[in-house]
């Protein structure tokens, strides 16, 4: 009768191994040679039904455990190489074998991966399916309001503009200000343009921040507005006339698909320019290091508005003279993003900024008061966040205000040079957070609003977990 051979090595391999023993004193117990042993694990040399009986003997060794136990991990495998993501890769029957015999744990980890893989397109795949079915546009290609290219322009791009500030450093060189920019502005626009600047009363602008008259030549303003904005509307107008150049080589290079889109991004270029007007950039970075970046210190030495001086904290990024890289969201109390920028770009990827537990939601709480708090995301990073409530133009008795929160960050290792540090609670120990809750796989989230599209719901009738949306 012909001996029926059978590669075997690994299996052998484990069994020795699980026993603890050494070839020397497996093969003294089959009654072979240490080197036979050695080549039957390698699978150079087969094993025969003498030696399987051997097996079962001498250690309690099924002969099926040395049959074909790699039939099912085959299976899996070659449903693994025949998705088309590998279909280049396509192993041959004999490879499938060696790996699923010479790493079996490793075989099965593969194959649990690609199924998750499967199930994360194919929930993918039913989420793309619903948000059409809601008429929700789902291609990266499809139509966008030119507000919305905008904001994605500004917060994917460092918030600094070279050409800008170098000619708001020649503005306030020629303007000589002093300590009243408000005043020099006025007059600069009197002897240039004949422009004169008028504030109004609310029932005269009742829906007006700002407003150019050409044929008076005169500038209003909005008494709605704080001393802060007016000046900054002013400091818009006479940007727009004096630094029209650099303004438009800047709005040249953002590339925006449409004529509307370029209005409002020149809109957005005459606000950064009026900051860079208001806080020229060496003496704010200058004062900004003195104070360990103290918003609150900024605004009066300035005479700014705490957003003003917030948002300029985000475009210290002057090649040999930058500051601390800082980011920055402003939020309604509905959770509306109104702005995003960073010194760097907006953080998206790594801080996302939607999450609930961001105390830039708590401070509506708290109006006026500052909120200083380490989070931490879910791969590790961390960072120091400040968060404050502003107030909009003022309304009238009846009129409920407009009220919005705004949140600076920047990454927890320049906290020692930052004044906030000293503030966090629980000795700094920072506060769990995720990008989004749609992406967030934190487990037990009391704030969780939605579940995440990376994991299947894990409904259980028998156990309720903390979070309204467990999943496994």
């Amino acid at each position: 009768m012909a001996e029926q051979k059978i590669f075997a090595g690994p299996r052998i391999r484990r069994i020795r191994n699980a026993k603890g023993l050494a070839q020397t004193a497996m093969a003294e117990g089959l009654g072979i040679s240490p080197s036979y042993l050695n080549l039957i694990e390698r699978n150079q040399r087969p094993l025969t039904v003498q030696l399987i009986l051997k097996l079962s003997a001498a250690y309690g060794v099924e002969p099926e455990e040395l049959h074909g136990g790699a039939g099912g991990s085959i299976a899996a495998l070659r449903e693994v190489f025949a998705d088309p993501l590998l279909v280049g890769e396509l192993p041959s029957e004999q490879e499938l074998i060696e790996v699923a015999e010479a790493a079996p744990n490793a075989s099965a980890a593969m194959v649990k991966l690609f199924r998750a893989y499967r199930e994360q397109a194919e929930r993918l795949s039913d989420l793309s399916e619903m948000l059409a079915r809601e008429g929700r546009a789902t291609s990266i290609s499809s139509a966008r309001l030119p507000m919305d290219e905008v904001r994605e322009t500004f917060e994917r791009r460092p918030n600094y503009f070279v050409s800008i500030e170098e000619e708001a450093e020649a503005f306030i060189t020629l303007l000589q200000p002093g300590d009243d920019l408000y005043g020099a502005l006025k007059e600069w626009l009197r002897k240039e343009y004949g422009i004169v600047v008028r504030v109004l009363p609310v029932a005269t602008m009742p829906n007006w921040r700002r407003r150019y008259d050409r044929h008076s030549q005169r500038l209003f303003l909005s008494e709605r507005l704080s001393p802060f904005d007016q000046l900054r509307e002013i400091a818009m107008e006479a940007a727009l006339m004096r630094m029209q150049v650099a303004i438009a080589a800047e709005l040249k290079a953002l590339k925006l698909g449409s004529d509307e889109a370029r209005r409002l991004a020149r809109f957005e270029l005459a606000r950064y320019a009026a900051h860079a007007l208001m806080m020229p950039y060496q003496p704010f970075l200058t004062a900004a290091q003195r104070a360990r970046w103290d918003v609150d210190v900024l605004r009066s030495r300035f005479g700014v508005s705490f957003e003003q001086a917030a948002n300029r904290l985000t475009t210290l990024q002057k090649q040999g003279a930058s500051g601390i890289p800082f980011f920055m969201l402003e939020v309604d109390n509905a959770g509306n993003r109104f702005r995003r920028a960073g010194a760097q770009g907006f953080p998206q990827a790594r801080f996302g900024g939607a999450c609930p537990k961001l105390p830039v939601h708590a401070v509506f709480a708290q109006p006026g008061q500052v909120l200083a708090e380490a989070v931490e995301m879910p791969d590790g990073a961390r960072f120091l966040t400040i968060a404050r409530t502003l107030e909009g133009p003022q309304g009238a008795f009846n009129e409920r205000p407009r009220r919005t929160a705004i949140l600076l960050g920047c990454d927890i290792g320049f906290r020692d040079e930052v004044v906030y540090a000293s503030a966090l609670p629980g000795g700094g120990e920072p506060t769990p957070v995720g990008p989004v809750c749609r992406l967030c796989e934190r487990v037990g989230c009391l704030a969780r609003a939605e579940p995440p599209v990376t994991r299947p719901l894990g409904l259980d009738e028998m156990t309720t977990g903390l979070s309204a949306f467990d999943f496994q």
